[in-house]
């Protein structure tokens, strides 16, 4: 068992994990909506819109599984505020280009660059709102 990042959007759900998809490399995407699940399983009598948003999705990546979900219509809350998705690569011009990609759209945070501890590292937080912390690796055995 392992630690399984799972992102809440407010109805871009879709659109985030295509993305994520694309920029990782996932080789196996998996998406359910409200509209798929038995009747009964949303309150009322949900909206179109609200019967479309994402109650669950996989993607599978060949270094991991990223989750994630809209918020259901009327349910309140901040996509990743207050987590970072940290994700490691081989070496730093494989993080400088999967850091250009993130940023599009989104917020820099801290410049993708060299520091002290790894040969590269930046944070971002991404059109969709979730944070990145990408990370190349360390320049010396830390211990």
């Amino acid at each position: 068992m392992s630690f399984v990042p799972y992102l809440h959007f407010r109805g871009t759900c879709a659109e985030a994990m295509r993305f994520y998809a694309e920029v990782f490399g996932a080789t196996d995407v998996q998406t359910m909506t409200f509209a798929d699940a038995p009747e009964g399983m949303m309150p009322g009598t949900p909206t179109e819109e609200a019967r479309q948003r994402v109650m669950h999705s996989t993607l599978t990546t060949p270094n991991g599984v990223l989750m994630a979900s809209d918020f259901p219509a009327g349910m309140e809350g901040d996509p990743q505020k207050a987590v970072s998705v940290a994700y490691g690569v081989a070496d730093y011009a494989a993080g400088e280009a999967l850091f250009k990609k993130l940023s599009e759209g989104g917020d820099l945070i801290m410049p993708y660059g060299e520091t002290f501890w790894a040969e590269g590292f930046g944070m971002v937080r991404d059109r969709f709102g979730t944070h990145w912390m990408i990370s190349a690796p360390n320049k010396e055995p830390m211990g």
